[in-house]
């Protein structure tokens, strides 16, 4: 096929792909719109059903999007997330005939000679790909993630679908402008399509867990690897949910390492982990014991400049010494404008709650009295209250992911009803912190791993 014909067959994809999207989102979108002109809310259950439905029959990466959205606290009303977190972001699997044929586009036709044995069963199904067990010469037993085909048109799609979404919140409540928060999901997904950029995400990963020794990262078969093919060894693991019923010294144990896993690179090298997906861990075992976690997936990665590391630092230590002009400073850091005393009050509610566990040097849940769905709502909803006398705000898109995934984190300790010292494990964390040696360490890693540092 002529490059000509491959990108009209794009384009043609995209198109209907748009259609579809458009066509789904749109309906709903007008039929909210219309409860609106005679008078109604407009945001009630029974819309956000309808929502959840037009894009549950879509799957792909609009699934994904939903989610993303859906757990970025405020962004939509409670009643559209709680709809939309019920999606599932499982695609329809390839069929073996389907998988010979992608793994051919990428491998070449003799594709199955590179491997001792090869599942054309996948084990995983999500929203992007799919993942297949296999083994290669050596003996060594690989997951090959296999994107699905034309994921490109379909991303662009959809992410062209998510200001319909996000216009169904500005058209009736508009006290939080979404603007960057879209450019922000936006970049992130179509980074997960790249999966040269996901291995490289992987060398960093090893790179900075080398010495962490509860927290697994796999390695990469470099040579079995494309765009659109990820191999890396096979990490034997439970899921994290077969594990609430174990004794609290167990469920602390896998608790602490997702603490670790999560805390260790952001604080050291500027880097977070932004899908806290609870199918991207698995619990790994000694003797029938956990002993900390496997991290699977390295898609969502957000890289983040050495200062705004600093201003996490800076408002934890702000409000733990009640040092008013310290958090003002970490605000402005993180590229909040317009900063006036009830405004600075208002986004202390939300810093309060994601930093309270960390200022009370105390073993304590993360949480009291809340399932892990509805962790963090209220609190957004009373700071959706206060922003509504002196809204719009725009959130800087740094600070999405970092939200969301601090939010994550908090609802795997729900899950396992973790009870630590929240406290003393961060400031573990941020001994001898500095800006400065965050920019050096992470310049360091992000050049070995080829990597480009974040602006």
């Amino acid at each position: 096929m002529s490059e000509r014909d491959s990108e009209a067959n794009r384009f043609s994809a995209r198109a209907a792909r748009y259609a579809r999207v458009g066509a789904n989102v749109g309906g709903v979108a007008a039929r909210i719109a219309g409860t609106r002109l005679l008078g109604l809310e407009g945001r009630n259950l029974s819309n956000a059903e309808a929502l959840a439905k037009a894009l549950g029959g879509l799957k792909g990466p609009i699934m994904k999007v939903a989610q993303l959205v859906a757990t970025i606290p405020d962004v939509v009303p409670p009643e559209y997330a709680a709809e939309l977190q019920k999606l599932q972001s499982q695609a329809p699997p390839m069929g073996p005939a389907f998988v010979k044929r992608r793994m051919m586009a990428e491998l070449g036709p003799q594709w199955r000679t590179r491997f001792a044995e090869f599942d054309l069963k996948p084990a995983a199904a999500a929203s992007l790909g799919q993942v297949h067990r296999a083994t290669t010469h050596d003996g060594v037993p690989v997951a090959c993630k296999l994107q699905y085909p034309d994921m490109e048109s379909a991303v662009e799609a959809d992410i062209a679908q998510l200001d319909v979404l996000f216009a169904l919140h500005r058209r009736m409540d508009p006290v939080i402008d979404t603007t960057e928060i879209a450019k922000e999901i936006g970049a992130r997904v179509r980074e997960e399509l790249d999966y040269v950029r996901e291995a490289k995400h992987i060398a960093l990963y090893r790179a900075m867990l080398a010495e962490t020794s509860d927290v697994r990262v796999p390695a990469l078969e470099a040579g079995l690897s494309t765009r659109r093919l990820l191999t890396m060894h096979w990490l034997e693991g439970d899921r994290i949910l077969d594990h609430k019923q174990d004794g609290q010294e167990s469920r602390d144990r896998i608790s602490t390492a997702m603490f670790r896993a999560w805390w260790r690179p952001f604080s050291h090298h500027g880097v977070i982990h932004g899908d806290p997906h609870l199918g991207n861990y698995t619990v790994f075992s000694e003797e029938g014991a956990p002993q900390g976690i496997n991290l699977l997936d390295y898609g969502c990665i957000r890289i983040f400049p050495p200062s705004f590391v600093g201003g996490v630092v800076d408002l934890y230590r702000g409000l733990l010494e009640n040092d008013q002009a310290r958090v003002i400073h970490a605000y402005e850091t993180w590229g909040f404008k317009g900063l006036t005393k009830e405004l600075v009050d208002t986004l202390n509610i939300w810093a309060r709650f994601i930093y309270g566990p960390l200022l009370e040097d105390r073993t304590r849940r993360i949480a009291e009295d809340v399932s892990p769905a509805e962790y963090g709502r209220k609190q957004a909803f009373q700071v959706h209250q206060a922003l509504k006398k002196r809204g719009p705000v725009t959130v800087p898109r740094e600070f999405v992911f970092m939200d969301r995934a601090a939010i994550g984190l908090g609802g795997v300790f729900l899950h396992l009803d973790a009870a630590l010292n929240f406290h003393r494990l961060f400031e573990q964390e941020i001994e001898n912190f500095s800006t400065e040696h965050v920019a050096k360490v992470q310049a360091k890693a992000l050049d070995r791993a080829g990597l480009a540092a974040a602006h």
